[in-house]
């Protein structure tokens, strides 16, 4: 190599070290799991003789974000400042750089020769008597994922020298959906506005869209879909496209390639044709021309998305024209310019006869895509949801992925909690999607498992992979919930390797966002592992499907909602039993969709898995399980002991009182201690309905008798008056009490019980619509105030506002007044549905 000109990027470097030279101090969250924070000494150790340049071979937009990513992060956990340089010079180097220019300024340098495309090399070599670590990439793009994974290394305190590391990822599409729309709202958004738009407009600040495009780049994520699959059709005039080119632009120093979701019935809604049928030539033409109108402004667009027939979006069914149809007509304007059409497969009809038992939305997808495999274009990928139902607490691999041989496919996973508490609940989710990724299809002579078909390998399809719903928004902690970005990195991370283990992508992800101390590793990764099995425990075990108020914002339970109705959520529990029949023998034929030799499995309640028992089967409620409890038995169990692993997050994650950063801790803590109290509120809902309905009572005594507790409309109330709760089983014994007086109300009992210091519970409703005032008086001293104020999704009371405050260690006596004072504000009423003192 030449001796070329040297110079400091000190602007960025400088930057991180000051901005992280007071590492007590409060976090936002805003980096997440790029904090880059010194680490520690005793880490730091073995890279003292990490080099002090950084050599970039080529000149493009993303090669310099990779070498300006690699200053900022060295720069913060090394505490050294890098030196950029046109040649190593005297000194060792970093080299950075395309895998065949790297080959030709380092001699011997022993880069694969057959890198796939994003892939990289991470490397060792000596030049000249120098030690350079080189990170190569298939091109640009593998350069600057190289560089996020040789930053990983050391933020995990793992060895840099003597590096020989290949990494390919598994499949060619690795995008995220953001359901984000135009006026700012987020379809199924948990964590404030949209990042994208505001005001029916591209927001005018897109520093975010950039700071998102860095965290998205760091796990590999190369497209990025920014608008609701119920699309507006604006978002592809040619008034809005010039705006398009801005996030584009936003994303472009990441890799990430902007792509937007389309209305089918674009070409009448704004073309102004007298049809949208996709074959009528008429048609054609608009999407050829609107296509190359975008790719004009936009020309690394990675292409559309599309949602059709499906909830009541058009389609080709108008017309009585395929799926296939409908996609090869858009994708055919696509193909010239690269761009992919993703179609997604959830398509079904949600108003089916809920009375006749044949019918089975599960079904939809194979009846609707079987006899269209190898009808679609080359440039058609298939969006598949990982489950044949919609992102359930559990659900079997989608039948789907077997099915098709011909079509290109990509699984559809959900990181926004949709029916998964929404990230005021932490439900970590890489376990799951595991499970269906690591699923044998058994669909082929060797084995089949859903992350080799999805990306491709099994078939020999060109494109497939993996979509994450992910819905970030303007929080400063983009998910609302700082332990949520787990699903975001987890995503990212299975995406390019779904090969990984949940155990290793925890520890990662918990090291590089909490710090190197052990005792955070610890808690933190084991609070994640442990938070599925919990979510499902007090929500529903067995496979039984949603329990969440499905009608509604699908947060709270509810549990007849998804019965009698067409959304084809069943759970069919009757007095009887409970459970869908999905057999070929006696229910919908659902089993019959998959290969034989899973068919078989599924279809045996000899052989099915228990954890999917009630997916499959319909059972009387004595049914003995392999355990030997009952069905209805183990429901009972499952949700106390679903409640007891809530509460125990708090008390390990308060073990980090003092190691964690205050705002973070205060932040996580006051999640938590929320999940803990609506998983009571789940628990107490979901078995008081199943112990109403099947008339069998708890063998241990504990349903619908909690000690300590005090029904609000048996206190001595002035002011409040007795309300009925809807559905009955999210207020204990059924009622509520409300207050209609502005002056405020009370509500007293005299507590009878033994003395000293107890905890003193309030479960009320704090609805969306009005931020109540309550006070609670123990003897006429104050021992709590609060305003309610948290921000839940609904305006009414009942499961989706439950909430509990806990007023701990109050000194009791026998005989003493407890009183609870509240005051309404707006329409909120001051909901109170019980005391209790444990």
């Amino acid at each position: 190599m030449s001796r070329g000109r040297v110079w400091v990027v000190a602007g960025a470097a400088l930057a991180v070290v000051s901005g992280l030279s007071a590492p007590a101090l409060a976090e936002t969250g805003a980096d997440g799991w790029l904090r880059y924070a010194p680490l520690s000494n005793a880490a730091r150790a073995q890279y003292t003789s990490f080099p002090a340049t950084i050599v970039m071979l080529g000149d493009s937009l993303v090669l310099r974000t990779a070498r300006d990513e690699l200053v900022r992060g060295v720069s913060g956990m090394l505490g050294s400042r890098l030196t950029v340089a046109a040649s190593p010079g005297a000194g060792d180097a970093i080299v950075i750089g395309a895998a065949g220019q790297v080959r030709r300024a380092v001699t011997g340098a022993a880069i694969p020769t057959d890198l796939r495309v994003d892939g990289f090399w991470l490397g060792s070599a000596v030049a000249g008597g120098r030690r350079l670590i080189i990170v190569a990439g298939q091109a640009d793009r593998g350069v600057l994922y190289g560089a996020f994974a040789l930053l990983r290394r050391i933020s995990l305190g793992e060895p840099v020298s003597g590096l020989d590391e290949r990494q390919d990822p598994a499949a060619p599409i690795r995008w995220v959906n953001e359901w984000n729309n135009l006026d700012g709202s987020i379809e199924r958004g948990y964590a404030g506005s949209s990042i994208f738009f505001e005001g029916n407009n591209v927001r005018a600040d897109l520093k975010r869209v950039s700071e998102y495009g860095r965290l998205l780049a760091s796990i590999g994520i190369n497209g990025c879909d920014v608008n609701n699959v119920n699309a507006n059709t604006r978002v592809i005039t040619a008034e809005f496209v010039p705006q398009l080119a801005r996030l584009a632009e936003a994303f472009r120093p990441w890799g990430v390639r902007l792509a937007v979701s389309i209305d089918f019935s674009s070409p009448q809604k704004v073309g102004g044709l007298a049809t949208f049928d996709p074959l009528d030539p008429e048609v054609a033409r608009f999407w050829k021309t609107t296509v190359d109108r975008i790719y004009a402004q936009v020309p690394d667009l990675g292409g559309f998305v599309l949602k059709a027939d499906s909830e009541g979006r058009l389609g080709p069914s108008a017309y009585k024209r395929t799926h296939a149809d409908a996609a090869n007509v858009i994708a055919r304007a696509l193909a010239p310019h690269g761009g992919v059409l993703f179609y997604r497969g959830f398509v079904y009809d949600n108003r089916m006869d809920w009375r006749n038992l044949k019918n089975d939305r599960a079904r939809a997808a194979v009846d609707n895509f079987r006899t269209l495999d190898g009808s679609f274009d080359a440039n058609v990928i298939l969006q598949i949801k990982n489950g044949p139902i919609d992102f359930q607490v559990r659900e079997p691999a989608s039948p789907l992925f077997g099915t098709l041989q011909k079509t290109n496919q990509v699984i559809e996973l959900q990181i926004t909690q949709e029916y998964l508490g929404q990230q005021r609940h932490i439900v970590y989710l890489p376990p799951m999607w595991k499970e269906v990724l690591d699923f044998d299809m058994k669909v082929g002579r060797a084995a089949t498992p859903v992350k080799d078909l999805v990306s491709g390998r099994t078939f020999d399809r060109p494109l497939g992979g993996f979509v994450g719903v992910s819905n970030v928004g303007l929080d400063r902690n983009w998910l609302g919930h700082h332990l949520a970005m787990s699903n975001l990195y987890g995503f990212g991370r299975l995406a390019w390797n779904p090969g990984l283990s949940s155990e290793r992508i925890a520890d990662e992800w918990a090291r590089m966002t909490f710090g190197d101390d052990p005792r955070v590793q610890k808690t933190v990764a084991g609070i994640l592992l442990e938070s599925w099995p919990a979510y499902e425990n007090y929500s529903g075990s067995l496979g039984i499907g949603t329990l969440t108020d499905i009608i509604g914002v699908h947060f709270g339970p509810g549990v007849e909602s998804s019965e009698r109705n067409g959304w084809g959520q069943w759970h069919r529990a009757d007095g009887m039993g409970v459970g869908m029949d999905r057999t070929v023998a006696t229910g919908t034929g659902f089993i019959g969709q998959y290969s034989p030799a899973v068919a078989s499995l599924y279809e045996s309640l000899a052989t099915c898995p228990e954890e999917l028992l009630l997916f499959m089967h319909h059972v009387p409620y004595t049914h003995r399980l392999r355990s030997g409890k009952t069905v209805i038995q183990h429901i009972y169990d499952q949700h106390y002991l679903g409640a007891e692993q809530a509460a125990a997050f708090v008390s390990r994650w308060k073990t980090l009182d003092g190691v964690v950063d205050r705002e973070r801790y205060l932040e996580v803590l006051d999640r938590l201690e929320f999940q803990a109290g609506h998983a009571i509120v789940w628990r107490d809902a979901v078995n008081n309905w199943f112990q109403r309905t099947s008339a069998v009572q708890d063998e241990k005594g504990r349903v619908g008798r909690e000690p300590g507790r005090v029904e609000a409309e048996s206190l001595s109330l002035t002011g409040f008056t007795a309300a009925d709760v809807t559905p009955w089983e999210t207020a204990s014994g059924g009622k509520a009490v409300v207050c209609n007086a502005t002056s405020g109300c009370a509500a007293t009992y005299e507590y009878r019980d033994a003395p000293g210091a107890h905890d003193i519970v309030v479960q009320y409703y704090d609805q969306s619509d009005g931020t109540s005032r309550y006070r609670l008086l123990v003897a006429g001293r104050e021992v709590d105030r609060w305003i309610a104020d948290r921000n839940l999704p609904h305006v009414e009371s009942n499961g989706h506002t439950a909430t509990r405050r806990t007023v701990r260690g109050v000194a009791l006596k026998t005989g003493e007044t407890i009183r609870l004072e509240a005051t309404p504000d707006g329409r909120e009423p001051a909901p109170l549905d019980y005391i209790e003192v444990k």
